[in-house]
């Protein structure tokens, strides 16, 4: 299995360790074709990427792919924000990036308390426990992913159910009809060989991605070739390995919006 492209990396813009150069150096030596830089989304309270500061990641961005050869895209890891669907990647934030992830965390300024109940809180005591989310709250997290899905051109799910349970059947077949992929991400382990295989059985397609928050965990396949050698899913299930790019919505968006 031979990885073509990265799409989730972190920089000092969030609290990763390498910077745009380093990143996109590391992806060069692992033989990748792109990579993306995508920092926490600007909702997280400690590590948030700072809008003031875009234009001078669009030029570190810019000098890294002269220098190395290797496409970097420009992108940001939001947060997902409210059951509604909402993330902290507003519309007029839309026309400075070049991919959209998304994902839940911890530590982040919710649309309101009731969403930070719900979203956040009540999957974290169960995770803390130990124990598994009831209904209500697995229903809850579901209801946040496809509306998210649904009302943003949203590129990939990050590390999905990882703290934050859901129905990851309802949520992959989502994805597949709006064309998000899910990530199998390689820094964590969030879903089992036989969630993979229930995910892969809507035909929603995966992406491989590291995680790195440093320079030479760019491209790290290590986790992805553990879980998947446990998985029944073909590898043509997944978009960015040997020799294929994925087809983004996110860039079909910004051709017919802008």
């Amino acid at each position: 299995m031979i990885l073509m492209a990265d799409y989730h990396t972190h920089t000092p813009y969030s609290h990763g360790k390498g910077t745009v150069y380093e990143n996109a150096l590391s992806a060069k030596k692992a033989g990748l074709k792109e990579v993306g830089i995508t920092d926490h989304g600007f909702n997280h309270l400690l590590f948030g990427l700072k809008r003031k500061l875009l234009g001078d990641l669009r030029k570190e961005i810019e000098e890294a792919e002269k220098l190395t050869g290797v496409k970097v895209l420009m992108g940001m890891e939001s947060n997902l924000i409210s059951v509604d669907g909402d993330t902290d990647m507003k519309e007029s934030d839309l026309q400075y990036f070049d991919i959209y992830l998304c994902g839940i965390h911890e530590v982040l300024k919710y649309k309101s308390l009731k969403d930070l109940r719900n979203i956040m809180l009540e999957n974290y005591t169960a995770y803390k426990f130990g124990k598994r989310p009831s209904d209500k709250v697995i229903s809850n997290t579901t209801k946040a992913y496809i509306n998210a899905i649904k009302n943003n051109p949203i590129d990939i799910l990050t590390h999905i159910n990882y703290k934050c349970y859901c129905d990851l059947k309802e949520v992959a077949k989502c994805c597949a009809d709006y064309g998000t992929y899910i990530e199998i991400n390689t820094k964590k382990r969030h879903v089992s060989a036989e969630e993979l295989n229930l995910m892969a059985s809507t035909g929603v397609k995966f992406l491989i991605d590291s995680d790195a928050h440093t320079p030479d965990r760019v491209g790290d396949i290590k986790l992805a070739e553990e879980i998947l050698s446990e998985a029944e899913i073909p590898l043509e299930h997944i978009e960015n390995i040997n020799g294929k790019l994925p087809k983004f919505r996110f860039k079909e968006y910004k051709e017919k919006n802008f």
